[in-house]
């Protein structure tokens, strides 16, 4: 019995899968079954075995033998002297029940004896086994008593960025930018409700503009061609400029609503890598985030329909300033931007082709989203309400783990809503007034191509290269671009851990404001982003 009993304790731990040793490569699933009632019940255990006995006695003596789900033992695997101990830790409890509800008679002398001797020969591990349980209990507790919520969760990003431009000021004569040194910060509360939907409001803050509120690289510069991809702000104020509900009504239809702070982004995929467009972590200029026709942005409500399990189809609708009750505001009596986005999904890479119309009332008219020539912003000046339509294209294709390629590019068609004089952007820092008619015409055009070596010089590292044509109008029936601007840049996130990462990143505008006879712009940015 002694034996027996002895043997059945060294078989015993493949009752407790808390503290298994880790499983063989080819063992897919380490899950147990419920308690078997008769060793007959695995197959891999012949009555020929020299522990068939052990097991034999541990299931009918004692009720403490579990096995797979596949109906295996697998007594070939080695233990460990925790596992050891946790085998019999369960049978000692087990031996203890049987005491307690008076039925002892199961348990003679010298099976007793050998409990004893074995439990203290373990009783090390059986000691720190329950240390372990007792301190995950205590965190458990802890955790439950200081949680935040049990909807909620935070997630934040704080970026710092040392800046500087070189080259003589867009229609000027010297170089009016200094180093500087600003913030931005974003914290994103976020909530499930079933499991399946999410609600994020974000509270953010941030110091990158001037007082008058332009970014403080495009006001010394002269361009927003010189632009970070981070450089919003709100004078370091605690606002709320994003709210976005999402929640799927079926494995096909689901739907993204907000009342402010809703972009093209936030609706659809822009196909562009996640490591490439995110503000922190990705690519820190602001033409090269992605494509222009994606920086739309409002209040309004989207549907994602998947197609098939490939091909996705986002319609959406974002009014500009929808919560504004005034004329030329609210949902559907101020600026616009209507998307309709088709993608498919490959094994190596996406595809998506777009189109969006828009409309914004004279004063706000930037068509462009920062990222051109003023005069692609606006082509009709900022006081002529505008129309446009824009096509795009846009994908990316993963050749290797550690290498990818994406681009963009689109087409714009503008149209002049009103008519009178207008201050139009000449390319050189400056503007011209001229007559603009109802129904004048504009069209401008705009692309880029990428790669990055996502892991290349360390896990979670991600260099990258970019060349583009920020957009241009090259056909008006008021003023055309002169000549082509071209990107050129090139930068290195370097990841310290899982949750900061360093940025240094470089580019280079040759023609800002497509204008040839402007000074070449030259940006550099050391960007520390933390996650958490």
């Amino acid at each position: 019995m002694i034996k027996t009993l002895f043997y059945s304790f060294f078989l015993l731990f493949l009752a407790i899968p808390a503290v298994w040793a880790a499983p063989p490569e080819d063992d897919s699933n380490i899950n147990l079954q419920g308690q078997v009632t008769s060793v007959s019940q695995f197959s891999d255990v012949q009555p020929t075995d020299w522990a068939f006995g052990a097991l034999q006695s541990l299931v009918e003596r004692y009720g403490c033998i579990a096995g797979y789900p596949n109906s295996t033992y697998r007594g070939n695997r080695a233990l460990s002297r925790y596992e050891f101990a946790a085998g019999l830790n369960a049978c000692l409890d087990r031996i203890n029940e049987l005491i307690a509800t008076a039925t002892s008679d199961l348990v003679n002398k010298q099976d007793l004896a050998v409990l004893q001797k074995l439990q203290s020969d373990f009783a090390a591990e059986l000691a720190t086994l329950r240390g372990r349980v007792d301190t995950l209990e205590a965190r458990t507790a802890t955790l439950e008593a200081q949680q935040f919520s049990t909807t909620t969760r935070l997630n934040a990003q704080i970026i710092t960025a040392i800046s500087d431009t070189f080259g003589n000021r867009v229609g000027g004569e010297d170089d009016e930018s200094n180093l500087y040194f600003a913030n931005r910060g974003r914290l994103n509360l976020e909530s499930s409700f079933t499991g399946k939907d999410l609600l994020r409001v974000r509270l953010e803050f941030g110091n990158f503009a001037s007082s008058n509120g332009a970014s403080q690289i495009a006001a010394a510069t002269g361009t927003g061609m010189t632009r970070l991809n981070f450089d919003n702000d709100n004078n370091n104020t605690l606002i709320i400029p994003h709210i976005r509900y999402y929640f799927p009504v079926s494995d096909s239809l689901s739907f993204v609503v907000g009342p402010t702070g809703i972009g093209y982004n936030d609706i659809t995929d822009n196909v562009t890598p996640a490591t490439i467009a995110d503000d922190g972590n990705g690519i820190p200029s602001l033409f090269g985030k992605n494509s222009p026709l994606f920086e739309r942005g409002g209040g309004g409500a989207a549907a994602n329909l998947n197609i098939s399990q490939n091909l996705v189809l986002t319609l959406g609708y974002l009014a500009n300033n929808p919560n504004v009750p005034s004329a030329q505001n609210g949902l559907f009596d101020g600026g616009y931007n209507a998307l309709a986005h088709l993608v498919y999904y490959g094994k190596q890479g996406s595809i998506g082709v777009a189109y969006s119309h828009g409309y914004t009332p004279a004063g706000s008219v930037d068509i462009t989203a920062g990222r051109g020539s003023a005069l692609s912003g606006a082509p009709f000046g900022n006081t002529i309400a505008t129309s446009n339509s824009i096509v795009g294209a846009q994908g990316y294709y993963r050749f290797s783990p550690n290498f990818q390629i994406h681009s963009w590019g689109g087409y714009i068609w503008s149209t002049a809503k009103n008519s009178g004089l207008s201050d139009i952007s000449n390319g050189r820092g400056g503007t011209d007034s001229l007559f603009v008619n109802n129904g004048d015409n504009a069209n401008a055009w705009f692309g880029a191509i990428g790669m990055s070596f996502p892991d290349v010089g360390g896990k979670g590292n991600l260099p990258g290269i970019l060349f583009g044509i920020p957009p241009r109008v090259s056909n008006s029936d008021v003023r055309q671009d002169r000549d082509n601007a071209y990107h050129i840049e090139a930068f290195y996130r370097y990841r310290l851990n899982d949750n900061i990462s360093v940025t240094p990143g470089f580019w280079v505008i040759l023609n800002p404001e497509n204008d040839s006879r402007n000074d070449t712009q030259y940006v550099g940015v050391l960007r520390t982003t933390f996650d958490f």
